[in-house]
């Protein structure tokens, strides 16, 4: 791939990811889906043992456009609305590839309990949709929360 492709890829990459970050403030599941491919790579860096628990459904693989928008309608459902606020600190872009970092603060639903928790999302562009999707979080401050 030569500098031209990857600026190219860069300028795809960061329009994807803005689109993405605005779909999710907006809060629709299915419009923030429909960026997703069929096949992504969806991670979360959480024990294996700890996915899909009954108070964390949200946490565990995915990989189809349906498994991306029950992802943030499972979030949705979990938290408390008026008690979100997410801080997008810094996003970085190489190619195909971007990293997102900032922090999230939400209220757990079930136990009333705010918490916070930075995070990084690696997420890696193609075609114009996202295929890549790692979260890496305080998955400790969330556990806590809903405990």
């Amino acid at each position: 791939m030569d500098r031209k492709d990857t600026a190219a890829d860069a300028a795809t990459t960061r329009s994807v990811v803005d689109d993405l970050l605005g779909r999710i403030a907006a809060g629709d599941p299915g419009h923030i889906a429909a960026l997703y491919a069929d096949g992504a790579d969806w991670k979360l860096d959480w024990p294996e043992s700890e996915h899909g628990r009954a108070a964390t459904p949200w946490i565990r693989h995915r990989s189809s456009r349906a498994d991306a928008a029950e992802h943030f309608r499972q979030i949705g459902e979990h938290h408390i609305p008026e008690e979100v606020a997410t801080v997008v600190e810094r996003v970085l872009v190489d190619g195909a590839h971007a990293v997102v970092f900032g922090e999230i603060r939400q209220t757990a639903r079930s136990t009333r309990r705010a918490y916070s928790a930075r995070f990084a999302l690696h997420l890696t562009v193609e075609d114009g949709l996202i295929t890549r999707h790692h979260v890496y979080e305080d998955s400790l401050a969330v556990a806590r929360a809903f405990a």
